[in-house]
């Protein structure tokens, strides 16, 4: 039976709930990042990496600025989670664009569209 790594688990929920907090108080000061909502996060099992997945709160707002918000302000996130998570080496930060709401919202709108042709 394979071993479970639960803690890969509650590190990723420490660190979503710590991220979004940041961004919702202001505390991350590029104003791209301030766009973002954080969507979820995937720690490796051997917690060397976290992918941070992210999605826009408002229409037209360019993705990728975003990401290059957010990735400006990688350091300063890291260091924050450093003085949070009580760990001795905290995962590398990858920001990644969430494309399961976008996804979700397009099957939405075909579904909509077939209904309102029967």
């Amino acid at each position: 039976m394979p071993p479970t790594f639960k803690r890969a688990a509650r590190v990723s929920d420490l660190i979503i709930k710590e991220v979004s907090q940041m961004i919702l108080r202001g505390e991350v000061k590029d104003p791209r990042a301030s766009l973002a909502f954080i969507t979820g996060v995937k720690v490796s099992d051997n917690l060397s990496l976290a992918s941070i997945f992210f999605s826009v709160m408002e229409d037209g707002v360019d993705k990728d600025e975003v990401l290059k918000g957010l990735q400006s302000a990688k350091g300063f996130i890291k260091t924050r989670l450093s003085k949070k998570l009580k760990m001795r080496k905290i995962p590398d930060l990858e920001f990644k664009f969430d494309i399961a709401l976008e996804t979700g919202y397009k099957v939405d709108e075909v579904l909509r569209e077939i209904g309102a042709d029967e």
